[in-house]
């Protein structure tokens, strides 16, 4: 009799604790069905309008800079090196002395050579006063001659060989770093120095085949370079190859640029915009009012619902060119709609919203 008493005391205690649980977690429920019930507060948000600009057409491309006359510097012929007259980084003149190489046998041949050519001169001018009395042949005049023609080249040819011993800039241009030293023996075709003309500057880039109805001769670029990131250099299309590549489908293009700073060097990565003489008419949104996606890329439109009440709409549009903060959008949005400028992530589709700041383009532009 006791056990059973017991037996059904912890049965009623057993089930006033489990009644109190559910009860609690029944009274919990309640209030999380009322609170959604309730209708949302909205959320803040800073919308913009979309709006038009005049945009130049233009074609993204990567390409590099090339200098107008840029070699190596080297000897036509062996030597050793007499003197150097430049230093590495010298701004240099057409015709500039850079290297001279010994040349006191080239100089002794010269004077032999011109020797020569006044012996065969003193004897060509008397057969020339003997030839009109008949006082030698033909053939003897004829050999006089030749033999000062030959001497004449003898020394035309020494002249030339010890001038091959002064190396000279062949164009105006900018130095590089010396390759040899003085005293140095140097055999043909030895490096001496790089030299570039660097104002104005060539840069060369490819373009899809796709686009050449887009281009021509004349056409504005502006190019950038990593080297100097803050600053945009000004050209033109100045040449368009005269045919396609077969393997890759694409078409070399050059530009000329201006680069009085001499900022810009060959062999500098470049990136290049090619634009159009006309304007284009472009819808636009700042960059931070575009949520960019894998599978589309979409903005969240303010509009009124049925209840008069401000909400946003996730619509996916089609992106183009982004300059100065912000992108062209091709399709999916008109000029005057108003979207969400920032803080996407924190909206859903449908939700109720209450603008608290109206972003203006100047105010985009400088964020």
């Amino acid at each position: 009799m006791r056990t059973a008493s017991r037996f059904v005391i912890v049965i009623i205690f057993l089930g006033l604790v489990l009644g109190g649980i559910f009860g609690y977690k029944f009274y919990q429920f309640g209030q999380m069905e009322k609170q959604l019930s309730q209708p949302q507060p909205p959320a803040q948000i800073s919308a913009t309008d979309a709006i038009t600009e005049k945009w130049k057409p233009t074609i993204k491309a990567v390409g590099s800079i090339e200098a107008i006359n840029g070699i190596e510097v080297a000897n036509e012929v062996p030597g050793v090196i007499e003197s150097i007259s430049f230093e590495s980084g010298d701004t240099v003149s057409k015709g500039d002395v850079l290297v001279r190489l010994d040349a006191d046998v080239d100089k002794a041949a010269l004077r032999t050579s011109r020797a020569e050519l006044e012996l065969a001169q003193q004897e060509f001018r008397r057969v020339s006063d003997l030839l009109p009395k008949r006082a030698i042949s033909q053939s003897q005049y004829d050999e006089a001659k030749a033999n000062f023609d030959v001497a004449k080249a003898g020394v035309n040819e020494a002249e030339a060989q010890l001038n091959k011993k002064v190396i000279r800039a062949p164009f105006d241009g900018t130095l590089g770093i010396r390759m040899v030293d003085q005293g140095e023996y140097i055999a043909t075709g030895t490096p001496i120095v790089e030299i570039n003309m660097l104002d104005p500057i060539y840069v060369d880039y490819t373009l899809s085949e796709k686009y050449l109805p887009q281009i021509a001769r004349g056409y504005p670029v502006s190019v950038t370079v990593a080297a100097v990131p803050d600053q945009t250099f000004e050209g033109e299309i100045s040449a368009i190859n005269t045919s396609v590549n077969p393997e890759t489908r694409t078409v070399r293009v050059r530009a000329t640029l201006d680069n009085e700073g001499k900022l810009l060097k060959p062999g500098m990565f470049a990136t290049i915009q090619t634009g159009e003489p006309r304007d284009n008419e472009v819808v636009t949104l700042p960059r931070t009012a575009i949520s960019y996606n894998t599978y589309g890329d979409f903005v969240f439109v303010v509009e009124n619902n049925d209840n008069d009440e401000l909400v946003v709409k996730r619509r996916t549009v089609v992106t183009g060119d982004t300059r100065d903060g912000r992108v062209a959008i091709v399709s999916g949005l008109k000029e005057g709609e108003t979207v969400v400028s920032k803080a996407l992530l924190r909206l859903r589709a449908g939700q109720r919203v209450e603008v608290t700041e109206t972003v203006g383009e100047a105010q985009e532009a400088s964020e």
